[in-house]
């Protein structure tokens, strides 16, 4: 296990045992130490990076989790945090070391692999200058000490479906509210948060992280860092006569590989709480269809599309830098955390954590045709790569797929211009270019229970905006002639 850690600081990595069986059931012990993994994982984050207490980590992270996760939790012991060393340790097995995941500057947290004692964090690999996140944001309209804007009329009639989406009950039962934001030409025109969230605190995106990752992968487009039609993107699929090399950045952004996964295809446990690495996820697996012809949501994709910026950058400090300074700094958004493996690859699919403000900044990105302030960021381009239907659909009704977004476009209610990064547990951010709006719902709703309802909630706020804009109108139509009737 030392001489695999050593290998961090390098691209190669070593396959481990627990990688080697990410196809097969899992065994007892296994089980177990993913459940611990879990919960030392989520402890870590939870606290170091988004400053959550202890009883608030277990009321939002550790209840409501997969369902089968649940029995086994009771089975491992509570996570003991160190804060010298901010690392969280959880006993799991009387032979094996407790699971161990350590926050570093910068990356938040990492799970070591399963047999790794906790000295063993020394092996990580270094993170030194990584870009500052610290210093507050008043520069932009969603600095942290910017208010609500003066639309009284966008806030009394927002009001409703807002305040609505934490009752529990009216967009699905039993589901949890976190955080909503709305915005309107960037400004916020509705925000309220709850379960000890506030427009500072970070929560697990879940796959919301894909649409980040796309908006990462574009900026490196635009860049000349990577081509989205170049063949052979990572060195696992460039060898011999390997059928992989005909996958594209396309196809992995569109969910359209055609690699083999698991069914749901969004289960990745032995990499996010097991300590699998990234690397250990690509290259053993064959294709199943041929690239572009078929739908398969799936981790995996997502992963090879930032596996190959790191090996088209050959640079790992800029690589580890590249999605702050080249993105996230330049849209304001300082409180968002990606986290790697322990090679040092973001795991990018979902293991980022974002404020519900920062997740709107991503959302206003896209309004803005890929700039903001005076520089370009995307190109047009990409933002129409993101918002048109990939050749290959989802079997899922009132939505499509496209760059690692979904489309709205035939969700009851909703613009047909809308789309949207949909997440775990209710994470959604969700774009209305035909209204200039950002729509943030966070959540921590129970697997396997209600889903938020996200559809209903974008069409009553879009419906509650319309009638505010109509109302505003009226009003200056009123003002206007009142001012005309005095002037004569």
């Amino acid at each position: 296990m030392r001489r695999i850690l050593a290998l961090a600081a390098g691209l190669a990595v070593a396959t481990t045992p627990l990688a080697q069986a990410q196809n097969s059931d899992p065994s007892d012990t296994t089980k177990l130490a993913l459940v611990a993994g879990y919960k030392a994982l989520f402890t870590c984050s939870g606290y170091f990076s988004a400053g959550q207490s202890l009883p608030e980590i277990q009321a939002n992270e550790l209840s409501g989790i997969y369902v089968d996760y649940r029995p086994l939790m009771n089975q491992v012991s509570n996570a003991k945090i160190d804060e010298d060393n901010r690392t969280v340790l959880v006993e799991f097995d009387n032979d094996l070391p407790p699971r161990a995941a350590v926050w570093r500057p910068g990356i938040g947290c990492s799970t070591l692999p399963v047999g790794a004692t906790a000295n063993m964090t020394a092996w990580l690999p270094s993170f030194a200058n990584m870009p500052s996140m610290d210093e507050p944001d008043n520069s932009t309209a969603l600095g942290d000490n910017v208010t609500l804007t003066e639309n009284t009329f966008a806030l009394d009639l927002l009001g409703v479906p807002v305040s609505f989406a934490f009752d529990e009950a009216t967009y699905g039962a039993g589901t949890r509210t976190s955080a909503v934001v709305v915005l309107h030409k960037g400004q916020v025109v509705a925000e309220q948060y709850a379960r000890g969230i506030d427009r500072t605190t970070p929560q697990r995106t879940w796959s919301v992280a894909k649409s980040l990752t796309s908006t990462i992968i574009g900026a490196a487009v635009y860049d000349g860092i990577l081509g989205l039609d170049n063949e052979a993107i990572i060195s696992d699929f460039n060898k011999g006569g390997d059928p992989r090399r005909a996958i594209t950045l396309r196809h992995v952004l569109n969910m359209a590989s055609g690699l083999e996964s698991n069914n749901p295809g969004s289960r990745t446990d032995r990499l996010y709480f097991g300590g699998a690495a990234v690397a250990d996820q690509l290259d053993d697996r064959s294709l199943e269809a041929i690239p572009g012809t078929r739908f398969k949501y799936s981790n995996v994709d997502t992963l090879i599309a930032m596996r190959a910026l790191r090996e088209a950058m050959g640079n790992d400090a800029a690589y580890r830098a590249f999605p702050h300074t080249e993105v996230l700094q330049k849209i304001g958004a300082r409180h968002t955390v990606l986290e790697t493996d322990w090679n040092g690859d973001y795991i990018s699919s979902s293991q980022v954590w974002m404020t519900a403000r920062d997740m709107a900044r991503l959302g206003q990105l896209y309004l803005q045709d890929g700039k903001w302030g005076d520089e370009q960021i995307l190109s047009p381009d990409w933002i129409d790569f993101v918002t048109t239907p990939a050749p290959a659909q989802p079997n899922r009704d009132g939505v499509g797929y496209a760059g690692s977004f979904w489309l709205m476009n035939d969700t009851d209610g909703v613009p047909a211009d809308a789309f949207a990064g949909f997440g775990n547990r209710g994470q959604y951010m969700v774009v209305v270019p035909s209204r200039e709006l950002v729509i943030v719902r966070r959540g921590f709703d129970v697997a396997g229970e209600a889903r938020f309802e996200i559809g209903n909630f974008v069409a009553n706020v879009v419906g509650a905006f319309d009638a505010a804009e109509q109302a505003r109108l009226a009003a200056e139509a009123a003002e206007a002639a009142l001012e005309a009737e005095e002037a004569n």
